[in-house]
């Protein structure tokens, strides 16, 4: 349970950094706005991997 409260955490920093990396650069194709992008969806991906497996109980 504590990994996914750090994935979430780390996931809502991303999504601040998102948009503001977004607003800064004024284009969502910006190359630092993808790897941001990116790196939320892995986290994304981790946090339904872990979701399955608690539903699986």
């Amino acid at each position: 349970m504590n990994d996914k409260k750090q994935l979430l955490d780390e996931l809502c920093i991303l999504r601040i950094k998102l948009q503001e990396a977004a607003e800064t650069r004024g284009s969502l194709t910006d190359p630092e706005v993808l790897a941001i992008s990116e790196a939320a969806d892995q986290l994304i991906v981790s946090l339904q991997n872990i979701q399955k497996r608690e539903l699986n109980r």
